[in-house]
């Protein structure tokens, strides 16, 4: 029983990986769940402990701060006014409901709308946009460092099977 429990932490931990990429799948939250699950299944002594657990809910809301703070400061590293960066941020929120498309193109919209509400002229609402975009990848990828370094802490911290 307890490989087979094993296999479904591996499983759970594939999808997260993946739903760190893709905004319908909320990935770190997964792998955290496959982390807890793995835990009340198997017992403290063949499993993650209390210290290194702290640390995956950690590291897990750390994710959604960069989901939502990336395309803040990507849009703020490019010059974007506070009107650029709001925008882009609820950007962000809208695009959460039209998958991966709108995951990247939500902040650039955003960021854009508020620059034009500010007054700005299209050559810098384009570089607000652009940086809003850049700072959304960098957070997708900031994310998936993340979500490895909780894999790998989970397996470093977790007695081997056999």
């Amino acid at each position: 029983m307890e490989l087979f429990w094993w296999l479904f932490t591996i499983v759970l931990f594939a999808v997260g990986l993946i739903g760190t990429v893709l905004p319908i799948i909320p990935g770190t939250a997964i792998i955290l769940a496959a982390a807890v699950i793995h835990r009340m299944m198997l017992g403290a002594e063949k499993s993650i402990g209390w210290r290194s657990m702290a640390v995956l809910v950690l590291l897990t809301l750390a994710t959604y701060a960069l989901d939502f703070l990336g395309a803040y400061f990507g849009a703020k590293y490019f010059g974007a006014t506070k009107w650029g960066m709001c925008g882009a941020i609820f950007g962000t929120l809208a695009g959460l409901f039209f998958g991966i498309i709108g995951l990247f193109v939500g902040p650039v919209i955003g960021a854009l709308a508020g620059e034009f509400i500010a007054g700005k002229r299209m050559i810098d609402a384009g570089r607000a946009g652009w940086g809003s975009l850049l700072g959304n990848l960098a957070g997708t990828i900031g994310k998936l460092v993340i979500a490895l370094a909780m894999i790998t802490i989970f397996l470093m911290t977790v007695p081997p099977p056999i």
